[in-house]
């Protein structure tokens, strides 16, 4: 664990504990039924392999380094706060390095890691009971928990929250099932068969977390502005267009640094793709191999929309989960009408390199990535 002045930064553990004692029972469902939920759900992913393959026309050996793993809420938890660890490390300890003697030092200190640890499992346990499947770009081997050897993250499947919706939605539980696992593959399928993706996510989130204010006054003095510019409390009312741009962010945005937004933009680009992408070859694969895709798909759609309550629509604008949601409509819009217009093959320049990923601008105006990457002279 990192520490600072004698006081964790993060208890970890304690993370881990808090959110498994506050998430939510999953559905009510019999031993045998657990057992054949997860034994399908592995036959899913394994099957899922040759349907995304074919479609997407990408593929490689490599995919078997990454583990397929059915879990629990609480195992969800165990394997994200793993996952957070190692991205936030070099952060940890940079702000280790810079806590100084004075009094912003100081409120770090008091506020210490068990605080830290209690608000990130309160949020772990928010987000345990949503997820229905994830790709672990940046997954450590545990010993419950394994990871691909060479690199290769994990993919995770939460079976508890695959059953919980298939029945909200009142779909085919087997082809539900299917489809969650096409979703995921695909992801699975996008980092094992482009080499520098995983480099390349990881340069630019390091870099996103590089910028970061760790100035103890400064990070305190930026919420609270966030703060006053989320509650809308301007004291003369005005409404400049700083104070229009800031309504229409999370607080997760508005915290960040100038520097920070250029790199969010980037990332957001990356997301988008990926996410559209696997949307776009779940809703693909889908009539062959899922009869019942249709009625899924328009009932997830408005799942989506409408969220599960005034709490949790708050919740997700707080936290920028709403940015989520675009991500996977804006990308998907992308895939489609790239693909419409230069083909599967066309479109698989994307993975080319860095340099051909699309911009935040060209996910929003497809036309103006197909006018770059397929100039009129191919």
């Amino acid at each position: 664990m990192t520490s600072l002045g004698g006081a964790e930064m993060v208890d970890w553990n304690l993370a881990v504990a808090t959110a498994t004692r506050l998430v939510r029972p999953g559905p009510e469902v019999s031993r045998d039924e657990a057992r054949a939920v997860v034994a399908e759900l592995r036959r899913h992913a394994k099957s899922s392999e040759g349907h995304v393959r074919s479609f997407t026309r990408m593929g490689t050996d490599d995919i078997h380094d990454t583990p397929v793993l059915v879990v629990d809420r609480a195992g969800w938890v165990r394997a994200n706060v793993a996952g957070f660890r190692e991205v936030l490390k070099p952060l940890l300890e940079k702000m280790k390095d810079r806590r100084g003697p004075g009094p912003g030092g100081a409120v770090l200190g008091a506020v210490g890691g068990k605080v830290t640890g209690v608000e990130l499992g309160m949020l772990l346990s928010f987000l345990a009971s949503r997820v229905l499947g994830q790709y672990e770009t940046f997954a450590p081997a545990t010993r419950e928990l394994p990871a691909g050897a060479n690199g290769g993250g994990r993919l995770l499947l939460v079976a508890p929250n695959i059953v919980h919706v298939e029945r909200e939605l009142d779909v085919d539980p087997h082809d539900f099932r299917l489809w969650v696992c096409l979703h995921e593959e695909t992801h699975r399928t996008q980092f094992s068969s482009v080499p520098w993706l995983r480099d390349h996510l990881e340069g630019e989130i390091q870099a996103f977390l590089g910028e970061t204010d760790v100035d103890p006054m400064t990070v305190l003095e930026r919420i609270r502005e966030a703060a006053q510019s989320l509650a809308g409390s301007r004291s003369d009312g005005a409404e400049d267009e700083d104070a229009a741009a800031d309504g229409g962010r999370s607080f997760v945005e508005i915290v960040q640094t100038p520097a920070q937004r250029e790199i969010l933009a980037r990332l957001t680009a990356v997301m988008s793709l990926l996410e559209g992408h696997a949307d776009y070859v779940m809703d693909g694969v889908g009539p062959d191999v899922v009869p019942s895709v249709s009625e899924i798909r328009e009932k997830f759609k408005e799942r989506r929309r409408r969220g599960a309550g005034r709490l949790d629509q708050a919740l997700r604008k707080l936290l920028g989960l709403d940015a989520k949601l675009r991500q996977y409509r804006d990308g998907e819009r992308f895939v489609r009408a790239v693909v419409d217009e230069v083909g599967m093959d066309g479109f698989n320049r994307v993975w080319t390199s860095p340099n051909t990923l699309p911009t935040k601008a060209e996910i929003a105006k497809p036309a103006d990535w197909v006018a770059r990457m397929h100039p009129r002279a191919d």
